[in-house]
Parts: C-alpha cells; sequence; structure tokens
C-alpha cells in the first residue's frame, strides 16, 4: 500500500458556488427584464383596435340599415311647409278641443262667483268712476285708430285686432296708420297678400312683435282667399256665436280673446272676451280661482256674466285696468279703490249692497 502511489480524489466544490451561481442568474434575469419589456411590445391589439377591425370586416345585415330610426337629411321627404303645418293643426285641435269642452261645462262650476247682482253692482261703481259704456247702434271702423274689433267688416275686425295684442292703443294705431301708407288704404288685402310678409312686416314695425304678427296676418289672408275666394269672413254675420268662435280660432295666431273681440264689437254678439287687465280685476274681485288662467276666466266669465253686463263691463274693466292706480299692472291696494273696497278680500260687500238699494229710486 505506502510502495504504490493512489491519486487522491478531486476536492469537491462547496454548496456555497452553486448557491452564488444560482443567485447570480436571479439577478440578471431582474436587471434585463425591463429592457426585454421595452424592446418587446405586446402582439396583442388593444381593444380598440381589435373592435375597429372586427367591425370593417362585418358585413351589415339590410334588414339592420331598415330598422334605423335617425333622420337623415339626404332622404327625408318632410318639408318645412309641412312641418308648419303639422304644429298648426295640432294647435288647430287643441283649441277646438278646448272651446268644446268649455262649451259643455263652465270649468268652475263650484265657483258661482260673480252672481248676475255683483255685476250689475260692479257696472254701477265702474259707471260712475269712469262714464258709463252702452253698445253703438252700428258699428263704424275708426279712421285714426287701430281700435279692437272696431270695424264693421269682418276680416279688417280680425286684423284691427291681431294689431293691437300685446301692445298699447297708441302703438297699434301707429303699426295701421303706417300700414295703411304702405299699401294705399285701408283693406287692401290683395296687395298685402301679394306684397309678401316682409314687407308687411317692416310696415307695422312701430306695432311691436312684427314679424310674428305680419305671419298671422298673411296666412289669414291666404287660407281665406284659398277657401272662400274672396278676402272676406262677413258670412259669420249669418251663423251662430259657437261656429263663429270656431271658425276664428282655426287660424293659426287667433285665440279666444282675439275671437271674441271679434265677437264683441263687430259681430255684437254678447261675448266676454278676457285681455291682461280684465283678468287681473277678476282676480282683484274673487270673480274666479285664483289659478285660474286667461282662457279658464273667459270660459267661466261667459258662462255667469249676464250678457247684457258683457259689452259694458268688458270695456269698464279695461278702462279701470289702465287708469287706476290701485288696479293698474303692478298696482298696490291702498283702501282708495271703490271697486276694491266693495269686492274687499273676495267677497261681495254688505254695506255695499246697502248703499245701491238707497241708491234706487
Amino acid at each position: 500500500m505506502t510502495g504504490s502511489s493512489v491519486a487522491p480524489p478531486p476536492p469537491l466544490r462547496p454548496s456555497v458556488r452553486r448557491s452564488q451561481r444560482a443567485a447570480n442568474m436571479k439577478l440578471a434575469v431582474k436587471s434585463q427584464a425591463p429592457e426585454s419589456l421595452k424592446r418587446a411590445p405586446s402582439q396583442t391589439p388593444p381593444l380598440e383596435k381589435r373592435v375597429s377591425k372586427k367591425i370593417k370586416t362585418e358585413p351589415v345585415s339590410p334588414a339592420k340599415r331598415q330598422t334605423s330610426t335617425r333622420p337623415r337629411k339626404a332622404t327625408t321627404a318632410i318639408t318645412v311647409d309641412e312641418v308648419t303645418t303639422s304644429k298648426s293643426l295640432g294647435l288647430k285641435e287643441r283649441k277646438l278641443k278646448t272651446l268644446s269642452a268649455f262649451s259643455k261645462q263652465a270649468p268652475f262650476p263650484n265657483h258661482v262667483r260673480p252672481t248676475a247682482e255683483e255685476c250689475r253692482v260692479a257696472h254701477k261703481i265702474l259707471a260712475q268712476l269712469h262714464g258709463d259704456r252702452n253698445r253703438p247702434q252700428a258699428v263704424v271702423a275708426p279712421i285714426n285708430a287701430a281700435g279692437c274689433g272696431d270695424s264693421p267688416s269682418v276680416l279688417d275686425a280680425l286684423v284691427r285686432t291681431i294689431l293691437s295684442q300685446n301692445t298699447s292703443n297708441k302703438n297699434s294705431t301707429r303699426a295701421k296708420l303706417s300700414m295703411d301708407q304702405e299699401y294705399g288704404g285701408s283693406d287692401r288685402w290683395e296687395e298685402i297678400a301679394s306684397g309678401g310678409q316682409a314687407r308687411l312686416e317692416k310696415s307695422i314695425q312701430s306695432g311691436g312683435l312684427a314679424a310674428i304678427k305680419s305671419k298671422v296676418i298673411i296666412n289669414i289672408l291666404q287660407q281665406t282667399r284659398e277657401k272662400y275666394g274672396v278676402y272676406s269672413l262677413d258670412h259669420l254675420f249669418g251663423v251662430s256665436d259657437e261656429e263663429a268662435m270656431k271658425e276664428l280660432i282655426a287660424f293659426q295666431g287667433v285665440g279666444p280673446k282675439t275671437a271674441s273681440c271679434v265677437l264683441l264689437f263687430c259681430l255684437q254678439r254678447p261675448s266676454f272676451a278676457v285681455d291682461t287687465h280684465v283678468h287681473r280685476i277678476a282676480g282683484h274681485l274673487g270673480w274666479r280661482p285664483a289659478s285660474a288662467g286667461r282662457e279658464e276666466t273667459q270660459a267661466h266669465l261667459e258662462a255667469v256674466v249676464p250678457d247684457e253686463e258683457k259689452y259694458p263691463l268688458h270695456v269698464l274693466f279695461v278702462t279701470h285696468g289702465r287708469e287706476c292706480r290701485e288696479c293698474k299692472a303692478g298696482g298696490k291696494s291702498a283702501g282708495t279703490c271703490a271697486l276694491r273696497r266693495a269686492f274687499k278680500g273676495g267677497r261681495f260687500g254688505e254695506e255695499v249692497q246697502l248703499l245701491v238699494t238707497k241708491e234706487e229710486p
């Protein structure tokens, strides 16, 4: 054994080297990972790209195109005139429906005021304040004023009333005189209709709302000529109050108040038009519910005001609403208005009843 030489076994590498090598490999992977991620972008396209690519290649079925409800300007067959006509027809139907409902039953059957006696007392007080108003025997169209339905011609009365809408007497008169000067006189319907809206609008500019009023007047003239062959609505003298009202409010831009003025002043019918003054004073006197609008108030007063009181009360209410400091727009009760004192708190004063009784012969 001692004489032979035996090579010693190779030394074993400690396990520390293996663990160190593994650690170095992990460190190398960590240090290279961000760089590799930067250089190797994801092969999966973003969601929006995938969706758009799919939509581009997907055939669109004819059924889906047909069921689309989106309007397209290039293929629509609806004209502006048709849309306007559709809207006006809808408005006409609503106005006629409201009129029909009110003609069958007053809007406030449980609101009994004003009574006939209250109407007579109010008339008497207002006549003392402003002078009485009596219906004229014959209707004469004023030369130097627009008036409100004051004309023996129904068409002229309607046009005058439209000019008086939402403006003062002074402004409506200026508009009427300017229109007559532009067309060479009154009742020049053919010249007005053929001259177009722009010319009419310019001539009535001083009356306010000229764009709207000119359009309404031109439409009325065109429809009247198309329907009757002449520029005249005088056939309404021979129809009932209800039929006259229906035909007048069928025109776009003509409501119950405007139509009622034509009936009251031109046709000389017992109609009670409610404008802003009448509506306001009726509220002060408790003659309508506080929430009632003008059309409802008109329908209510039409039903309860005696026919013989409708003309004088309407005219006197308008006069009082313009002149009384307490009853005009924005006025505040100060206890000085004889009319409001008579109906203070919305109740008919007993002292006024006694006073009126003593004054009567």
